[in-house]
């Protein structure tokens, strides 16, 4: 338990131990789940934790509440990492109410087929304000940032924007720090976040930010707390600013990052020697991956990043090695668009890499794939570097 003011309390868990979020992505420095209460004439828990810190958030909210009993519970999100306790609270306090979007309602019965919620709901829209006392919460709907039952709201007494998912981020508070003044590094694992559990709906994402922008502009919005990472309270600009980039699919630098899927290395030999001819060539920043050896959520942050990228692989049963096609199918399904790439395939007797990723490519918004493609033969050779040249200068006019 944290006191953020006189009337708000932090209430939120830690998880170090959690292998896989969502069950796909390694979080080496833990995850928070963020809940808060707000202590006024009436009494709101915001949100609550996934189970596996259950105990753990009950004794944290029977601390803050001094003897208090909760009035409302507010619910932004029903992912289960935020909602896993609803039940529990409402067999705890059996005059709390739910408040929360009418599609979260309607996903209720879904997570708890045996409970009956009537009567124990307050449904709020864009623009509705529950009235607590001095603090007063402003709901804003936010569908598909990153479910489609999601809302944030404002608190107007004391400026705190509630965000829900957005503006998250991986690892455990007591890892990354309390606020985002005290975390050395907020934008790479907000990335990541970003782009692996948001990213596909830069769409929505960009709704949201304008209705946010006003608020913002006018000084209305001084803190954004969100369900996952570090509370954000100093250059929200630059937040807001970056969240803008990533969600309208625009690169954030400058730079050319390659993939690269390799069985026996002459792949990534391939891909090594072309980072060397685009660094001479002035590029501002080359990243290579090796797909086989890396986080396929780091590489699809990565991806996103920067402006260009190469697709570097070896073909492999008559199609493409494996790392490869599972990556380029993350990218589509993350929504990747806009961007320049390249292409390097290898093949022993019969590459056929190139076909499928342009395949996969062409799947893509607004992806310019630039020529030449470069086939290489089982090694680099010599004569395969006056091609490598020629598609170096072609990426980066």
């Amino acid at each position: 338990m944290n006191k953020l003011s006189e009337t708000t309390r932090y209430i939120g868990t830690d998880d170090l131990d959690l292998d896989l979020f969502e069950g796909q992505y390694i979080v080496p420095e833990g995850i928070a789940y963020n809940s808060y209460l707000i202590l006024d004439e009436k009494v709101a828990v915001l949100d609550t934790c996934d189970a596996r810190k259950g105990e753990e958030w009950k004794r944290n909210l029977t601390e803050a509440l001094e003897g208090r009993t909760p009035d409302y519970l507010i619910v932004h999100h029903m992912e289960p990492d935020h909602s896993a306790l609803v039940r529990d609270m409402l067999d705890i306090y059996p005059n709390l109410q739910l408040v929360c979007s009418q599609k979260a309602v309607q996903m209720l019965g879904q997570f708890w087929p045996d409970a009956s919620f009537a009567g124990r709901t307050l449904v709020v829209k864009e623009g509705d304000v529950l009235e607590l006392g001095s603090h007063s919460l402003r709901f804003f709907d936010a569908p598909m940032v990153h479910w489609p039952e999601v809302m944030v709201s404002l608190d107007e007494y004391d400026g705190v924007l509630y965000s829900a998912d957005a503006f998250g981020k991986f690892g455990a508070l007591s890892k990354c720090g309390f606020y985002g003044r005290d975390d050395d590094d907020w934008s790479c694992e907000a990335r990541r976040y970003y782009f692996n559990i948001v990213g596909k709906y830069g769409g929505p994402v960009q709704t949201l930010l304008r209705k946010l922008a006003p608020l913002a502009e006018s000084g209305a919005i001084k803190s954004i707390r969100p369900l996952h990472g570090p509370i954000l309270e100093d250059n929200l600009g630059d937040y807001l600013k970056l969240y803008s980039t990533w969600s309208s699919y625009e690169p954030e630098t400058e730079g050319v990052f390659i993939a690269c899927a390799s069985i026996y290395g002459g792949t990534l030999e391939a891909a090594g020697k072309l980072a060397e001819i685009l660094r001479a060539k002035g590029a501002a920043k080359v990243v290579v991956s090796d797909l086989s050896r890396s986080d396929i959520a780091e590489n699809v942050e990565d991806a996103f990043r920067y402006s260009k990228a190469v697709f570097a692989s070896s073909s492999y049963d008559g199609g493409l090695f494996t790392p490869m096609y599972q990556f380029l199918h993350r990218l589509q399904a993350k929504g990747y668009c806009k961007r320049r790439v390249a292409i390097v395939e290898n093949g022993s007797w019969a590459p056929c890499a190139a076909r499928v990723m342009k395949e996969q490519l062409s799947q893509m918004k607004e992806i310019e794939i630039v020529e030449p493609v470069v086939t290489i033969r089982s090694r680099m050779k010599e004569s395969d570097i006056p091609a490598l040249e020629q598609l170096a200068d072609a990426l980066l006019t």
